[in-house]
């Protein structure tokens, strides 16, 4: 037992025992195809230089179909027309559903292909995944006006959506296969075709990450049954909608990475795997790369003998595949009601980024609002992401609960019994460790987990609050031949860790109100080496270690210059463009860790916060203590598990940020 930091805090020597190896489902060793190494012409779409406001292209047809609503009597109105923009929407709603779906079902583990992870650079690549819904709508606002009987069609004519399916089995899926055959030779592939290609592990967008010019030709060919139900005076607004949603259902499917079509439905109908293909059929066309070259139907490459031997054997094995049991897993729980488009399953754009607030987010409130209706429904954790490193599967599961809540006492048995039921579904699964992250709010939640060792003795997986890697990481952040700081804000265990830390340091520990000092004095005693002081003044201070409640008027008294860093699991919510901001405790990940494409809430890409880290290094190390309540690891030898295993600090900001 070591120094007393708090009335019943007190650290303990990690274990040196190694942790049991763990067996380890290798990833699946597949050439990665790069992206095209000589783009061809039309490349890009034509678009790109607007960025976010490429949406302001649809503003002459949008104007003229409000325009053509307010002047023209309702028995003029062309229904065809005014279909495109909730269509083009109804596409997007769909294609995020897909998108959402997979990358839940990815993360537990049920029905997954494809076992390799995806990183930044895919997340990147497949951003502008709606390019190709607005080109289609230009298209078809195009038609609507300039092709002859592509305009005031009726809802529904059978004869119609008959001859689009017989076109698309017919001539459709006949030119697609050729066509497909031909973007994988050399020429074509290297101009166009590898950029698709240069997703291994699949997710439902991919299905439509292709240059500009692949597009315009895949159109065309789609373009053929619904061209010549216009001609032939036949077409119908679901019949064209129909189809198009049919093409992007059979295309996200195909891509998702994971088995959903069930065994029975090709017991039934056997003839049906020639005419439907599955999401492992398709799989394997991007891991082996020259077999399964069909569109939606496998028919052609039964013909043509492309058919990849190994197809049946990997939908079956696919099917079987369970859940898959985490080693480690980290709590955490949503910050504010919008960080639901945050998560991983959420929107990949906003989730590869660090989270901010964004003002557009605002025009989806009906789902926002309807979001928090769910949670408040389901309460009970849920997989938000998978990693691996080295041979650890890790999890990170949400407790459906707002950061506002935790301040809420009505709230705290509520949430105290999802933590418990998460930790018990942890021990259930077999998982080594439990990291709990944004659950350590604080001594009066559950005394930072230890109300659950308490309750339930015999739990073999071990609970890590990561405050022993937090006080090492603060403590390695201060500038190098720093005399004093000030401390401010909520005094939680790390707070008084650190304080006692620095006080053996020979730095002074300078706070501000009489309060804090009493219960830090009270703590440290004589083992601060008179370093704790009180002081009223803001002026002799350029470090200042701050925690939750840190007002805007406190920073306001700050000298410029000074650097903040943040003791807290929560940022500063205000910040002055005159000083300098450390992250909250977190450090730079090494390269093995696996599947990292979103960020961890406010952190930059591939930062972890300490919380998240000190689990696994918990787990690689094979402690066998908790890490809860009062009680702390060893700090140094926390510290040199960290760099050990790859994990780097991040540099001390050389400039302010607004």
């Amino acid at each position: 037992m070591h120094h007393i930091y708090h009335p019943s805090l007190h650290i303990q020597s990690n274990s040196t025992s190694n942790s049991n190896k763990i067996p380890f489902q290798s990833h699946l060793q597949l050439a990665h195809q790069t992206m095209a190494s000589k783009p061809g012409i039309l490349t890009d779409w034509p678009w790109t230089p607007l960025g976010s406001f490429k949406y302001i292209i649809l503003g002459p047809w949008v104007t003229e179909t409000i325009y053509s609503i307010m002047v023209k009597d309702p028995k003029e109105w062309d229904l065809t027309n005014f279909s495109v923009i909730p269509f083009m929407l109804w596409r997007m709603l769909h294609n995020q559903l897909w998108i959402s779906l997979s990358r839940y079902r990815t993360a537990k583990g049920t029905n997954r292909i494809v076992d390799k992870g995806i990183e930044f650079d895919q997340v990147d690549r497949e951003r502008n995944w709606d390019d190709q819904i607005l080109f289609n709508g230009i298209l078809f606002f195009l038609a609507n006006k300039y092709v002859p009987g592509a305009s005031h069609l009726p809802l529904w004519r059978t004869d119609g959506v008959i001859i689009t399916m017989l076109l698309h089995v017919g001539p459709v899926e006949f030119l697609y296969y050729w066509l497909h055959r031909a973007l994988h030779h050399h020429y074509l592939y290297s101009r166009y075709h590898s950029h698709h290609h240069s997703s291994i592990v699949t997710e439902p967008i991919t299905s439509v990450i292709h240059p500009f010019a692949e597009h315009i030709v895949y159109f065309a060919l789609f373009a053929i049954p619904m061209l010549t139900v216009v001609f032939t005076g036949t077409g119908s607004i679901i019949a064209i909608a129909g189809y198009i949603t049919y093409i992007d259902l059979m295309n996200n499917m195909g891509h998702c990475n994971f088995e959903l079509i069930p065994n029975w439905v090709f017991s039934i109908f056997p003839p049906l795997k020639y005419l439907m293909y599955t999401p492992s059929f398709h799989s394997l066309h991007h891991t082996q790369f020259r077999t399964n070259y069909s569109l939606f139907m496998p028919f052609y490459d039964y013909i043509y003998d492309t058919m990849d031997k190994s197809s049946d054997t990997l939908y079956e094995n696919s099917l079987k595949r369970k859940e898959e049991t985490p080693n480690v897993v980290h709590l955490t729980h949503l910050t504010t009601p919008e960080s639901i488009y945050h998560l991983r399953f959420g929107f990949a754009s906003l989730a590869s980024k660090p989270y901010s607030s964004a003002w557009y987010l605002w025009l989806l409130w009906p789902v926002t609002l309807w979001s928090m209706v769910l949670t408040r429904i389901y309460r009970r954790t849920f997989v938000v992401e998978r990693n691996r490193f080295h041979q650890l599967r890790l999890q990170t599961w949400a407790i459906p609960k707002y950061g506002i809540q935790y301040r809420l006492k009505w709230q705290k048995e509520s949430i105290n019994n999802m933590i418990e039921e998460a930790v018990l579904e942890a021990e259930e699964k077999g998982a080594s460790v439990l990291s709990l992250g944004l659950m350590n709010q604080g001594e009066e939640l559950n005394r930072y987990g230890e109300v659950y060792v308490k309750k339930h003795p015999q739990l073999k997986v071990k609970l890590v609050d990561g405050s022993s890697l937090a006080v090492a990481v603060l403590l390695n952040s201060i500038p190098k031949g720093t005399t004093q700081v000030l401390l401010r804000g909520n005094l939680t265990k790390v707070a008084f860790a650190v304080a006692f830390a620095l006080c053996q340091k020979g730095i002074q520990v300078t706070v501000l109100r009489e309060d804090e000092y009493e219960k830090l004095d009270k703590s440290l005693g004589t083992k601060s080496e008179g370093k704790l002081v009180t002081s009223k003044s803001y002026s002799s201070c350029k470090v200042w270690l701050v925690g939750d409640d840190l007002t805007e008027e406190e920073q306001r008294k700050a000298n410029k210059g000074t650097l903040f860093i943040p003791f807290s699991q929560l940022p500063p919510k205000k910040l002055r463009k005159d000083c300098f901001y450390h992250t909250t405790p977190a450090m730079q990940t090494p390269t093995a860790l696996e599947n990292v494409d979103s960020c961890e809430n406010w952190l930059p890409r591939r930062v972890m916060s300490v919380w998240r880290i000190a689990g696994i290094l918990h787990a690689l190390e094979g402690w066998e203590e908790h890490e809860c309540g009062y009680t702390m690891s060893n700090i140094d030898k926390v510290w040199e598990a960290c760099l050990k295993h790859g994990f780097q600090p991040l540099k001390v900001p050389t400039q302010s940020k607004s």
